[in-house]
């Protein structure tokens, strides 16, 4: 089992909440900037010269440590779910370990795992719409003995979530890969298999949907 850090919560991780006026890019910009916890190129350096030497195991540990909290906030703002957060972003560093071999290094390192934990939580909503009909923030009924600060932090996770279920998947993944993983468009086209323009529209198209959407909550 690969030793990641635990994603953050729904409130945290969806990341693109309103709070008094701000407005959707505004929340969006400042969770991307809270969210920032990559190396940066030195940390993929040492990543991709592991691979390169056929040290995939040590690939793997420093793929866990550079990206796996990144990865942990794409998967629980797409999921909802901590716990299935956790198992793709698992899942997902398993899978990039054993594609390591074919790994041609086109695009950046995050985008291609990013690419992974994407096509991942859409095969888990496909299930779990199977199984539930809808992605839905779960709420465990113990309100009335928890502190007043963290029920105010549930309600306005979910206030983030329904905004957030307004907005097609597509554009909801791109989104969420721009401001809630900070990734570049580049990496989100990358990352969603279209070119940049496609991505600006789609990261747009959600940006103007998610305003409209928070406006008519307050």
């Amino acid at each position: 089992m690969v030793e990641v850090e635990q994603p953050m919560g729904a409130a945290e991780s969806a990341g693109l909440e309103v709070d008094g006026g701000r407005d959707a890019r505004g929340a969006a910009t400042g969770a991307a900037a809270a969210m920032t916890v990559m190396s940066g190129a030195a940390g993929d350096d040492a990543i991709v010269a592991a691979i390169r030497s056929g040290d995939h195991r040590r690939a793997l540990a420093l793929c866990a440590r550079e990206h796996a909290r990144a990865l942990g906030q794409l998967c629980m703002a797409l999921l909802g779910s901590q716990g299935e957060a956790e198992d793709v972003v698992q899942e997902t560093l398993l899978d990039a370990h054993a594609a390591f071999a074919s790994w041609r290094a086109e695009g950046s390192l995050r985008a291609w795992l990013c690419g992974i934990a994407r096509r991942k939580c859409a095969r888990q909503l496909e299930q779990r719409a199977r199984r539930t009909a809808r992605l839905r923030l779960v709420h465990d009924g113990r309100a009335g003995s928890e502190g007043e600060e963290l029920v105010m932090l549930r309600e306005r996770a979910e206030r983030a979530r329904h905004a957030l279920e307004s907005v097609r998947p597509t554009e909801r993944e791109a989104l969420v890969l721009r401001y809630g993983s900070g990734l570049s468009f580049r990496e989100v086209a990358e990352a969603c298999g279209i070119d940049e323009a496609a991505a600006r529209k789609r990261v747009s198209r959600a940006l103007g949907k998610l305003r409209l959407a928070m406006s008519e909550e307050k």
